[in-house]
């Protein structure tokens, strides 16, 4: 099978991948396409697979300079996974928030009476259960953001629990810092490293002034995208350098 083909049939499937090609320097034009879990195909060196992984977890099209060469990475990935657990308002408008900028969205509630349609009309997906059985099901990776809003240690401590075992790039938590550190101390009692605890973003979300369940979705929607894109989430005006794509010049 080509390097095309395969291309080709891990977007059909949905699979993620990404394409290294060398634009500049010895070997120009080579490409390698890697498939997540398989064997890298093409005639670029072999050794460029090992960038494969940091591509495929930025899901951002780049150059980056590599052994004296600079290699343009395209990735193909399926969109960023939301999962929430509390069918507050602020879930709904959290999952409306990222379904605008292309997000799969979960929320998950053991009570049945505030996990419905008609309450949570913007998730794509809802889950009536413990939070241990949740995350089970979503199996967050890489690709997931995870965001409790339930504020009470029987589902918050269990489920920052599992999500600190799990590969997401986001965990955020609401609450004050009074209920962060009372969390903290919950969490620490239940068998959590100390160091592992520095992954919460607790209270979750940029400091936007927020405080309507829209403008709290959105504070903490624009953190979990400056997290999974490296960045520190301030002004662009205090950006040095080259802005993001897409912002205006």
């Amino acid at each position: 099978m080509s390097l095309t083909q395969r291309l080709l049939a891990a977007i059909e499937r949905d699979e993620r991948a990404v394409v290294l090609t060398i634009v500049e320097g010895e070997d120009v034009g080579a490409k390698l396409l890697v498939v997540e879990g398989e064997e890298p195909l093409g005639d670029a060196p072999p050794e460029l697979a090992r960038e494969a992984d940091d591509a495929l977890r930025r899901a951002r099209n780049r150059v980056f300079e590599w052994e004296g060469r600079k290699v343009y990475a395209e990735v193909y990935a399926r969109p960023p996974r939301l999962l929430v657990y509390g069918a507050v308002d602020t879930a709904d408008a959290l999952c409306a928030a990222a379904q605008a900028v292309g997000w799969r969205t979960i929320v998950g509630d053991a009570r049945s009476k505030f996990a419905t349609p008609e309450r949570m009309p913007h998730a794509d997906e809802l889950i009536v259960a413990w939070p241990e059985d949740v995350l089970a099901q979503v199996a967050p990776d890489f690709h997931t953001a995870l965001v409790t809003l339930a504020h009470d240690d029987k589902f918050d401590v269990p489920f920052l629990s599992g999500a600190l075992a799990s590969d997401a790039f986001y965990i955020g938590a609401i609450g004050s810092r009074r209920t962060q550190e009372k969390r903290r101390a919950r969490l620490l009692e239940a068998g959590v490293a100390e160091d592992e605890l520095a992954r919460i973003h607790g209270p979750a979300g940029l400091d936007i002034g927020a405080e309507t369940p829209a403008e709290t979705a959105v504070a903490i929607l624009a953190e979990a995208m400056a997290v999974r894109a490296g960045r520190a989430g301030g002004p662009l005006r205090d950006k040095a350098g080259r802005i993001s794509v897409g912002a205006s010049s």
